[in-house]
């Protein structure tokens, strides 16, 4: 597909970066630290670290990784830790020592993180305190030989540490019973010198920076290889988009989103890292209230987010009294970002929420939406320099603009392939190197790409197709409905049947007739829901995607053998 969004890019930003195949991230973390040494890096718990302090504290884990674990270049680190100080540390001191960082989920169950560890090949783990008792249940079974314990205060001074670390274990509970032999504490590593580090030396771009396991909501999760050249590229992508408002050195980003996801993994903790800029990590963002009072501290210029940490904010309370006078950049990705939320957002703030489109297998960023937007559009924006996308049918063929098909990605930014799985890398990579995304989409004339929905979410309803994102999109827009989603049940001879999930406001009067006649008033017959079910709440993964597989599930399982009863209307 010719590249004609280019002649539709914002001012300033180029239509093709050089890029050097042969820089690694070692190179790029160096330069950073020596360039920012004496600005705040990181902050957390009302404690700073300057990049000179990250720059001694990941060369003092670095020397542990090369010295008493003896660890070689290309052995794969695990990180299981939410957003703490300990963190950044973690994947800056893995990656100078040349290992291979590999993210995970602080709340797997013990299944999840045994798949995750023995198909990774790990051996060694950095992990909080309060997953501990998770390690314990599985470690036997992997290649596991080093762990490094940590609590929520290790990083903060005297005596903080010992009150926070106190609080989370017998106010809140957050530290069940664990035994893990010969743990090492995190910050007793941290008290040794860098005394045995060594530099890594012939690595390349190419090589291997860190397995990203997609969230495993299509089956069994894989590890996307990213290397040092994909994640490098994709910084300098994004700090090209968004950088032209930047002042180096100044700005300050609200991180809420877990640091073990790619997308705060780039576009938080490297973009802004690169540019001196200062990361705000919200450890427990749930805590809506704790968030605000966090940000309210900070004159803040960018945050990240997805749709359903941005409807808690608006909607509560406190959040419209926060000073917005400074903020620039307001990024939404991982969902699609519904437009009552955004409405709301853009009249509380002033700013308007810029969409973009990303996957694990990307490092992750694709596209995304000019900084002038003016107004929330439902594009998921114009494709990042040095990013060709293409919209083809089943065939492969590329449709007319305009048209829905799968769309197909290729950029510096795509991985390698999906880690011991040369068949299901076959089965996404192309020969000419496009990565088959499995999300259904279209392309305007302009170059603007719209995510229709995944290829396996789409609903056959008398041989139309039907995108639950744009059913959950309208029905959102109801004032007394606060979530919803939408998944496909079986029909009658037609195929499939609508069936739609929603989270009702606080004090709504609202039933599942009087709303699916509201339904048949906004969209096209074949489109309304033949089934509504109010829930209290949506099943959601760790950074709130929603996860229509589970409602499936619980769908089949509560109606197995039984006769639905559509919602009358």
């Amino acid at each position: 597909m010719e590249a004609f969004w280019l002649k539709h890019y914002p001012d300033g930003v180029p239509h093709k970066l050089e890029l050097d195949p042969a820089r690694t991230l070692i190179d790029w973390i160096e330069t950073a630290l020596a360039r920012w040494h004496d600005r705040p890096a990181f902050t957390n718990m009302g404690h700073n670290l300057s990049f000179g302090e990250v720059d001694e504290l990941s060369q003092r884990f670095a020397a542990y990784l090369q010295t008493e674990a003896g660890l070689q270049q290309g052995d794969r680190v695990a990180l299981m830790l939410p957003n703490l100080l300990q963190y950044p540390i973690a994947l800056l001191g893995c990656l100078r020592a040349g290992m291979v960082v590999v993210n995970v989920n602080p709340l797997y169950t013990a299944r999840e993180l045994k798949h995750q560890l023995q198909d990774s090949g790990a051996k060694a783990i950095v992990i909080f305190a309060g997953s501990a008792h998770v390690l314990t249940k599985v470690i036997a079974e992997t290649n596991v030989e080093h762990t490094v314990i940590t609590n929520v205060g290790d990083m903060l001074p005297a005596p903080k540490r010992q009150l926070v670390n106190l609080y989370v274990r017998y106010i809140r509970r957050g530290i069940r019973s664990y035994r893990l032999p010969k743990a090492r504490p995190f910050d007793a590593i941290m008290a040794c010198a860098a005394n045995g580090y060594v530099r890594p030396r012939e690595m390349r771009g190419s090589d291997l920076a860190a397995l990203q396991y997609t969230g495993g909501t299509t089956g069994i999760a894989k590890g996307a290889m990213l290397s040092h050249g994909n994640l490098l590229a994709n910084v300098a992508q994004v700090n090209s988009w968004f950088g032209r408002n930047d002042v180096p050195g100044a700005e300050i980003i609200i991180t809420a989103l877990p640091l073990y996801h790619v997308y705060a993994l780039t576009v938080n903790c490297l973009a802004f890292f690169e540019k001196g800029g200062l990361n705000v990590l919200i450890t427990d963002p749930r805590d809506t209230a704790g968030m605000i009072k966090e940000m309210s501290r900070w004159p803040f210029t960018a945050i990240t987010g997805v749709n359903t940490l941005f409807q808690s904010l608006v909607h509560h309370p406190d959040f419209s009294r926060l000073n917005f006078s400074t903020l620039k950049v307001v990024s939404a990705g991982g969902m699609a970002m519904q437009k009552a939320t955004a409405l709301i957002w853009t009249e509380i703030t002033g700013t308007c929420v810029i969409e973009g489109y990303g996957l694990s297998e990307t490092s992750p960023v694709v596209s995304s939406n000019p900084l002038d937007l003016g107004e929330f559009n439902g594009s998921v924006g114009l494709p990042l320099p040095n990013t060709e996308v293409s919209v083809r049918d089943d065939d492969g063929n590329e449709v007319p603009v305009g048209e829905a098909g799968e769309l197909f990605v290729r950029g510096p930014q795509v991985m390698l392939g999906y880690w011991n799985k040369p068949d299901a890398t076959a089965a996404v990579l192309s020969a000419d190197g496009f990565l088959e995304t499995g999300d259904m989409a279209t392309i305007d004339e302009r170059g603007y790409i719209r995510i229709v929905d995944r290829k396996k979410d789409i609903i056959i309803v008398s041989g139309f197709n039907v995108y639950p994102n744009e059913i959950e999109d309208v029905v959102t827009t109801h004032p007394d409905v606060m979530e919803a989603a939408v998944i496909g049940v079986s029909g009658d001879d037609s195929g499939e049947a609508v069936k739609l999930f929603a989270v009702k406001r606080a004090g709504a009067d609202l039933s599942p007739k009087r709303l699916r006649r509201w339904c048949k008033q906004n969209m096209t017959p074949y489109k309304v829901p033949t089934y509504v079910e109010f829930v209290s709440s949506l099943p959601k993964s760790n950074v709130g995607k929603v996860l229509r597989r589970e409602l499936r599930q619980k769908d089949e399982q509560a109606w197995a053998g039984k006769t639905r009863e559509p919602t009358g209307s």
